[in-house]
């Protein structure tokens, strides 16, 4: 098991430590990353977050989250889900990459479209989405991503819009 721990500052921010790269996290259930998604959409202010990770012979990995939207969707998780284990993280972690996939990646724009009130995803991205292995930044590996997913010829509907 992979220890997590949590420290709030004074001024608020909330620091996590997980004893382990985010490459040891669990996989997670689809359904859990859609409702931490859910949960997010609802998500108001909160306080900077900082992740750090230990490194197998080497300094920590440290994730800042002083966007104050990232903030608010980790403390959305962290109401929600939770982020006293490893799998809380790793759905914290699955869903801010899946944003950040979204918004940067152009290939994955066949996989999701975007609404005014949000997005609808396509439930084989949610599936890749959550199993793929993190890499040790904590994002996904879009090489790896992609090969969950099904062939380009397989997926000729796109996703509905809302």
């Amino acid at each position: 098991m992979i220890d997590v721990k949590s420290v709030s500052a004074p001024a608020g921010e909330v620091l996590h430590l997980i004893a382990a790269p985010p490459s040891a996290l669990p996989t997670v259930t689809r359904r859990d990353l859609e409702q931490a998604w859910e949960a997010a959409q609802l998500a108001g202010a909160a306080p900077p977050r900082f992740f750090r990770f230990a490194q197998a012979g080497g300094p920590p990995v440290e994730l800042r989250l002083q966007d104050r939207d990232a903030a608010a969707w980790a403390a959305a998780v962290e109401r929600s889900a939770g982020l006293s284990s490893p799998y809380g993280i790793s759905i914290c972690l699955r869903l801010l990459a899946l944003v950040a996939l979204m918004a940067e990646a152009e290939w994955a724009r066949g996989w999701f479209v975007l609404r005014r009130d949000g997005a609808d995803i396509r439930p084989e991205l949610w599936h890749a989405a959550a199993l793929v292995t993190l890499n040790d930044s904590g994002g996904f590996d879009e090489t790896d991503l992609r090969a969950l997913l099904p062939e380009q010829s397989e997926r000729l509907r796109p996703a509905r819009p809302g």
